[in-house]
This record gives C-alpha cells, sequence and structure tokens, in this order.
C-alpha cells in the first residue's frame, strides 16, 4: 500500500501548536470547489470554432525511382516533426513488376530472340494527424518523378 503524506504550511509569525487542531477538535474544512475555467477568448467568436479542424490525412506516394521516393518520404517526416504532427509511416507497399517481352526482329524473320522490358512501381504510405493548412506546407517542393496523391478522412 502506498505511503501518504501530508504537507501543512505554517506561517513564520505564528507558531506551530495553534495551527495543529487538538485531538477533541474538528479539523478545519477545505475548500475543495474547484474555481471555474478562466478564458481570454474573446465572447464575439465563439470559443474553440476558431482552432483548426484536425484530420486524418493519408500521403500515398509512388515513383518508379527508390532513391527519390526515399528522399521525400524523409524530407515530408522531417518537416511533419518540426511541426509536432503525428506521424505513422512511410509504410512500404509491395512493388509493382511490370513486363513486357517483345520480338527483337520486326519483320519476323531469323531466329525468335526476345527483348524483356521491365518497370518497378514503388509505393509509400505515410499517415498524419494534422489540420489541412499545416499538410499544404509540409507537401510543397517534392521532388521530379515522385507522384503525390492525398486523402483526407473527416
Amino acid at each position: 500500500m502506498p505511503r501518504v503524506f501530508t504537507l501543512r504550511f505554517v506561517n513564520k509569525t505564528e507558531s506551530c501548536s495553534q495551527n495543529l487542531p487538538k485531538p477533541h477538535q474538528k479539523s478545519p474544512q477545505i475548500n475543495t470547489q474547484i474555481p471555474p475555467k478562466m478564458s481570454f477568448q474573446d465572447a464575439k467568436k465563439g470559443g474553440q470554432g476558431d482552432a483548426p479542424k484536425i484530420h486524418k490525412i493519408r500521403i500515398t506516394l509512388t515513383s518508379k525511382k527508390v532513391t527519390a521516393l526515399e528522399k521525400v518520404c524523409g524530407e515530408l517526416i522531417e518537416r511533419a516533426k518540426s511541426k509536432e504532427l503525428r506521424v505513422k509511416g512511410p509504410v512500404r507497399l509491395p512493388t509493382k513488376n511490370l513486363k513486357i517481352s517483345t520480338r527483337k526482329t520486326p519483320c519476323g524473320e531469323g531466329s525468335k530472340t526476345w527483348d524483356m522490358f521491365e518497370m518497378r512501381i514503388h509505393k509509400r504510405l505515410i499517415d498524419l494527424n494534422a489540420p489541412t493548412e499545416v499538410v499544404k506546407q509540409i507537401i510543397i517542393n517534392i521532388e521530379a518523378g515522385v507522384e503525390v496523391e492525398v486523402t483526407i478522412a473527416a
């Protein structure tokens, strides 16, 4: 069981024995009422309607270049943390491999040789809890070759 400590503050001019209650006396009543909350807001504005609404925002980044994608993810997360936002991610989604096989010769003559081309598409997800105005500031100046999709949930 935790110990409970009680502190009493005594005025320097009074002696200790004057403040302590006698065993047969009731202890003095302490005011336990909580004072009303003080507000410095203008009454005309309507209180908390001024604060920007916080949304759940999902940013999807897509690119063919992994290095550019990782660089943009790092910058976004760094900017979000500097604004003291709650960040989850980056979540690395599976890479899509798109493959196309074509014949090397256009006429169809000769040996049957094939060219195979491959394009890899990388995706990252970042989740934020922030007002939309702050997200607009964070997303500015994104590197070329990286597509950004922003989804806002109310």
